[in-house]
């Protein structure tokens, strides 16, 4: 599998996303700065989290106008799968691919733990292998991660399977309590309607590797390896 990971001015989870897809076996990703306008031949093509643009004005809007965003829109509408993580989520919306957006946090203060997930939907090219039998234990790092969509949105990301992650306990469970930053419906992760593009807050690519979290993100890029090699 072949991979671009877009870079912005403040992106740092670049290195992280870079590990990760080669943990799971995919081939060197490309790293593309948000000034070029073409993309190399890629099956994936990744936002990953940070701080573009030191987050002023609105997270992910003035990175949402880079240049490259244009190719990575043109790609997507082609078919080419996108995983946007936490600031690359933010991207993902400010940019219309992904409906929705991510608001201040309900404490208002930034979090930065691991917390479990339930994989609402693993019949995707990105989680197909993850168990969906128990937990992903995942990290998150966020000031803005607040998932707010209106309610015809909600229903519809519900009724067609895509709320792919939701914040929960550690059995599973999606309560009040488990929803860390106020996020409508404990909502973490919702998918387009092709099923091509991704975005999601907390950071799978913290959790490949027993040095770090864990390794409970690594089944969700290794799912990309296996889709779309």
């Amino acid at each position: 599998m072949k991979s671009a990971i877009i870079l912005f001015p403040g992106t740092n989870r670049e290195k992280d996303m870079a590990d990760a897809l080669r943990r799971a076996g995919g081939a060197e990703p490309a790293m593309v700065w948000h000034r070029e306008t073409t993309l190399p031949p890629v099956d994936l093509i990744v936002a990953p989290g940070g701080f573009s643009y030191g987050d002023y004005l609105r997270c992910g809007a003035m990175a949402g106008n880079s240049p490259i965003m244009r190719a990575v829109a043109e790609r997507a509408k082609a078919g080419v799968h996108v995983l946007g993580v936490c600031n690359g989520f933010q991207i993902l919306t400010e940019v219309g691919l992904l409906p929705g957006a991510l608001m201040r946090n309900a404490g208002l203060k930034f979090i930065c733990k691991t917390t479990p997930l339930r994989i609402e939907n693993s019949d995707t090219a990105f989680t197909h292998l993850c168990p969906p039998d128990r937990p992903m234990m995942t990290p998150v790092a966020h000031n803005e991660g607040a998932y707010v969509a209106d309610p015809e949105t909600l229903d519809r990301l519900e009724g067609e399977g895509r709320v792919v992650f939701r914040y929960a306990d550690e059995n599973g469970a999606v309560t009040e309590a488990a929803n860390i930053n106020g996020s409508q419906r404990n909502i973490a992760g919702v998918i387009n309607d092709a099923g091509t593009v991704l975005g999601m807050m907390p950071h799978p690519e913290n959790a490949t590797a027993p040095h770090l979290a864990g390794v409970d993100g690594l089944p969700l890029f290794r799912s990309l390896v296996e889709r779309l090699s």
